[in-house]
């Protein structure tokens, strides 16, 4: 297939579970590290982290959310509520044969990492996270105007239709913008990285199911939002790169109530972009936290 080429070692792999089929990619050996990529991505986004983290010891699976790239693509928009995605990562623990993982995730699959840990705390080793914030943060700071212009486009999204259309518009020009001039360190997404990026949103029903996504987000009750947002029992790692386009710093703070195992590390000099902006400090810092929590 078109991304088989990445790395030595990686094998290809597809699993139904939670009445789904995911694809997932898998290296290395050793206690599980399950990466969820954000959107408009796929496993790819974590092309630097794999090696490392499996050069360390640990076995790294990192799938195809639903709707995304090679995995399953149901419909209906209430397929992409967050805790049923969060349960196909679950079923994937389980269907691993592994008692538990550090769970790692990215943009959206950082939303998912949160509520795994939260509604999943048995499958949930220790979380890592970058750049996205607690469902209980993210409610509160939504409330605030800087917040909201930084959000404007889950609004946007709402509409029907007309989000699919513009986002293939010039062949994905606005996405292309996006990684072409978001990240802090130039080249950051190459032309090629970009065209495997169009590619899996090309895949049928794909740009439908990776929108949907932000449409369940808003067709939740927030009253059940915020009764969802429990403690996250397992040691968390927040990563946030701090030139981030779309969330504000102070989605950092304030966390300890629903958080109390918490370190956040910023990185200065990275976006939202931040384990491909800046992959080697993100690298160190997820096998450092990986090694301290490997039982």
């Amino acid at each position: 297939m078109w991304d088989d080429y990445l790395l030595d070692g990686v094998s290809h792999h597809e699993a139904i579970v939670n009445g789904v089929r995911l694809h997932y990619v898998e290296a290395g050996a050793g206690p599980l590290v399950v990466l969820l990529h954000g959107f408009p991505e796929f496993w790819y986004s974590w092309r630097r982290q794999i090696p490392a983290l499996a050069a360390a010891g640990f076995r790294v699976v990192a799938p195809d959310m639903r709707g995304y790239n090679r995995s399953e693509k149901p419909p209906g928009v209430a397929s992409y509520r967050a805790a049923t995605v969060a349960a196909d990562i679950a079923a994937l623990i389980r269907h691993l044969g592994a008692e538990n993982a550090l769970v790692v995730g990215h943009d959206w699959g950082g939303a998912i990492a949160w509520t795994v840990a939260i509604n999943h705390p048995d499958v949930t080793r220790a979380l890592a996270v970058c750049n996205a914030p607690h469902p209980a943060a993210m409610l509160r700071e939504l409330r605030t105007p800087a917040q909201l212009r930084k959000s404007w486009y889950i609004f946007a999204f709402q509409l029907p239709v007309l989000p699919e259309l513009l986002f293939k518009a010039g062949k994905y020009a606005a996405m292309r913008r996006t990684m072409e001039h978001d990240p802090v360190r130039p080249g950051t997404f190459s032309k090629r990285d970009i065209g495997y990026y169009r590619t899996a949103m090309d895949q049928p029903g794909a740009r439908t199911a990776t929108i949907n996504y932000y449409r369940a987000l808003l067709r939740q009750d927030p009253r059940r939002v915020s009764a969802q947002a429990n403690l996250v029992a397992a040691p968390t790692l927040l990563i946030w790169g701090e030139c981030d386009n779309y969330l504000g710093l102070s989605l950092t703070e304030g966390l300890e109530p629903w958080v109390p195992y918490l370190r956040v590390e910023r990185v200065p000099d990275a976006s939202h972009w931040v384990a491909q902006d800046a992959p080697e400090r993100v690298n160190t810092l997820l096998v450092a936290f990986a090694q301290e929590h490997q039982h």
